[in-house]
């Protein structure tokens, strides 16, 4: 397959390039950048000389990159997505977006939250969890990725929420970071003296990720969720870890809950089940597609507090990405996500 990544400097783009090159069914065509056009990939990022050194273009002509192209993989900020999506929507080229602009089945709460316009209102889209989609991924046009902390909440409440075992008004989501998330661009929160030996939480009530998870718990519960869910950010380049609570129902047996998450995802390749009692960590799913979740009860609260790890720039960005694709290409879908986590 023919694919090209628009808005390829960023480190969601030169995570998918990362991944990509190992794809044995998938070949680049073409690189965009806005800021670096005519420069070459490799003499951006240094670690990609003498395996991509392909030249950047503008996306200008993103007519003629999508007809020389299979799939877009968008790796735009929010508000560029749409534009781009609705300039080639009378052409075959399938989109994935790693952006916001598609993962939202009612434009108007992307509109409330994200401030911006929704240009491509009707376009038919799928949201991009495959452990939750994987049937609508498949011959889906519009893939619009998941969020990366929205992947660890969502994946570690679901089991719970489907089958009723918790009280979805009592969700508390408390997620923490790495600075990647942030993105690239300079940023004085980011810098080095002012992250470095620091821990903080960020859009506490606010952050735009939270009408994301409500969407998708929403659906599975039947029913309007609300939330709390407070980010936090942690002095380190890749990682979240979500720590998920809410109160038991009053008929909850503590092995319903591991059989909740058994039944959900017990055939699920890129979901390691920890069990009852386990502490997912960061590092061991660095570099990965991998999501750990472990799980506690507290019988002295009523509550179940879930924990989920995953790479914010794999499972929760590039990798989810490439598991997408290989969804709606009809190949295995681990095909070039073999990879096991970097560690130390």
């Amino acid at each position: 397959m023919k694919v090209s990544i628009i808005g390829a400097t960023g480190y969601a783009g030169v995570e998918l390039l990362r991944i990509l090159h190992n794809h044995p069914e998938a070949d680049i065509a073409y690189l965009t950048s806005e800021s670096s056009a005519g420069k070459k990939i490799s003499d951006i990022y240094e670690h990609l000389r003498g395996i991509y050194d392909q030249v950047l273009i503008s996306m200008d002509n993103i007519q003629q990159i999508a007809a020389e192209s299979d799939f877009l993989f968008i790796c735009l900020p929010h508000g560029h997505a749409m534009q781009v999506g609705k300039t080639i929507e009378n052409q075959n080229t399938r989109i994935i977006d790693l952006g916001a602009d598609y993962r939202f089945t009612d434009t108007a709460v992307y509109e409330e939250w994200y401030r911006v316009k929704h240009t491509h209102k009707n376009a038919a889209r799928v949201y991009g969890l495959a452990e939750l989609h994987r049937q609508e991924i498949k011959t889906a046009k519009i893939i619009g990725n998941a969020g990366c902390y929205t992947t660890a909440s969502i994946l570690a409440l679901a089991p719970l929420v489907r089958e009723g075992l918790i009280d979805p008004s009592t969700i508390i989501i408390d997620a923490k970071s790495g600075v990647s998330g942030a993105g690239r661009s300079a940023k004085l929160a980011n810098h080095f003296p002012e992250l470095y030996d620091s821990f903080k939480a960020y859009a506490v009530s606010s952050h735009r990720h939270t009408p994301e998870i409500e969407q998708e718990l929403s659906s599975l519960a039947g029913e309007h969720i609300i939330l709390n869910f407070t980010p936090h950010l942690l002095p380190m380049s890749r990682g979240i870890l979500s720590t998920c609570y809410a109160n038991l129902t009053a008929s909850t047996a503590y092995e319903k809950i591991d059989d909740a998450f058994i039944k959900a995802y017990g055939s699920e390749f890129f979901i390691r089940l920890l069990g009852r009692g386990t502490y997912p960590a960061t590092k061991n799913v660095r570099g990965s597609n991998f999501c750990d979740i472990g799980w506690h009860i507290d019988e002295r609260t009523g509550r179940v507090i879930v924990l989920s790890a995953i790479d914010n720039l794999v499972k929760g960005a590039a990798g989810q990405a490439v598991q997408n694709f290989n969804i709606a290409c009809g190949f295995e879908e681990n095909t070039g996500l073999l990879m096991t986590p970097i560690y130390p």
